[in-house]
């Protein structure tokens, strides 16, 4: 889900899905020399990734200080979630208006992939999570209001990073079919109240609670992303 449409862009789609599932934590570097030899381009195609993660509140980039996972202050985070509660009520809001069949056919695939996962990949645990959102985005037809929602989805996996306490993912994904069943069910006041208490739930699990950086090396982190040939 969600990789880019262009084939000279597999950096920008590994950065962004090691940001996601948190193996590049907040605050850490991101040389463009070391992620140039990782995936055997130029610091060029590395620059023109960065630039673009950058625009999408991903990354920071300095001008002479180079770039690192963006690190969002609890101020932000507070104004990121209830950005998002605004923009989850009007998806759902749209989703209960259309065709429920499609939908509950797509979210329940995509539930299934879910408890797949759980306890046994946090990584892909973590990112499924987050797409089952971008997925019901999606279903409303809205590029629009997909892609805000793609964007906002993933500043919160940032934040998950930095502030939130381990936990299993066993509580989203309960939460998920909840807004599943009541989307069946007919019920938009429920579907927008049981949305509305998932993300309060998020946000709550989201405790302040900041690691030291990960020391890890960001080419050995980045090497599990490159794509064979690509």
């Amino acid at each position: 889900m969600y990789k880019s449409s262009t084939r000279s862009f597999p950096v920008y789609d590994s950065l962004r899905q090691a940001i996601i599932e948190q193996a590049l934590k907040p605050g850490v570097k991101l040389p463009e020399d070391s992620i140039g030899e990782t995936f055997s381009v130029s610091r060029t195609t590395v620059r023109s990734a960065l630039v673009r993660l950058d625009a999408e509140g991903l990354v920071d980039l300095q001008p002479n200080r180079g770039a690192s996972v963006a690190v969002p202050t609890i101020e932000e985070a507070h104004d990121i979630f209830e950005m998002r509660q605004c923009l989850e009520r009007e998806v759902i809001e749209r989703l209960c208006k259309m065709d429920a069949k499609p939908i509950l056919k797509a979210l329940k695939v995509h539930l299934a992939e879910e408890k797949k996962y759980l306890d046994v990949d946090t990584t892909r645990s973590i990112r499924l999570a987050g797409e089952f959102h971008i997925l019901l985005a999606e279903l409303t037809g809205s590029r629009i209001l997909a892609n805000y929602v793609n964007e906002i989805v993933s500043r919160c996996s940032l934040i998950l990073a930095r502030f939130a306490q381990a936990h299993s993912a066993k509580c989203g994904v309960d939460e998920h079919s909840e807004i599943i069943a009541a989307i069946e069910a007919g019920d938009a006041d429920r579907a927008a109240a049981q949305m509305h208490q998932h993300l309060d739930g998020v946000q709550d699990r989201a405790l302040l609670n900041p690691d030291d950086q990960d020391k890890d090396d960001v080419s050995a982190i980045l090497a599990r992303y490159v794509t064979p040939n690509a």
